[in-house]
């Protein structure tokens, strides 16, 4: 089963890349390699409900089951104790991936209220992306009324890119809704 947006990758963004940077190999030419979605839930560590549910409303928008994210060391200004667990995270990869991206730049992203775009100086120095999202009912699966508390989400986008102007062409070119 092959995805929307990576036939687009194969037929147009290979060939816009390889126009603007010149590579002499196709194995130069960058990609998506995997999207990381984590999401913190600092108020498990009062009520470990709250971690359930944003496990399930995670695994309902990636279509992946969640892992379960524990605390690295004690924080005693949050009441943290080391090996608490505290958010939920999500690695795609392969047509998994290339469905979500594909979902999150066409019909999640422009669900978000005054949207102007996602800026565009979110890269790392070494081609990755990291995009933040405020509340997780932009995606068509999470019922409104089943939500019991708005959480953000972290996305990165994990680049073959090696420096961030090649990663946001690549992106660009995928279809990322860039702010002007």
């Amino acid at each position: 089963m092959s995805t929307r947006l990576l036939d687009k990758y194969k037929n147009e963004v290979v060939k816009g890349l390889i126009e603007k940077f010149g590579y002499k190999n196709i194995m130069e030419v960058p990609k998506l390699e995997k999207v990381v979605i984590n999401m913190g839930v600092g108020e498990a560590k009062d009520n470990s409900k709250l971690l359930d549910s944003a496990v399930s409303e995670l695994e309902a928008i990636t279509g992946q089951k969640p892992v379960v994210t524990k605390s690295k060391k004690s924080v005693a200004n949050f009441k943290i104790r080391e090996g608490m667990p505290i958010g939920t995270k999500v690695t795609l990869r392969g047509d998994k991936m290339y469905y979500f991206v594909d979902k999150l730049f066409n019909i999640s992203l422009p669900r978000v209220r005054d949207f102007k775009g996602v800026n565009k100086n979110s890269f790392d120095g070494r081609g990755n992306y990291a995009l933040g999202i405020k509340e997780q009912l932009i995606f068509p699966e999470i019922e409104f009324d089943k939500v019991d508390k708005t959480r953000g989400m972290d996305i990165i986008f994990v680049t073959t890119a090696k420096s961030d102007e090649e990663a946001r062409e690549l992106l660009n070119l995928m279809g990322m809704p860039f702010a002007k």
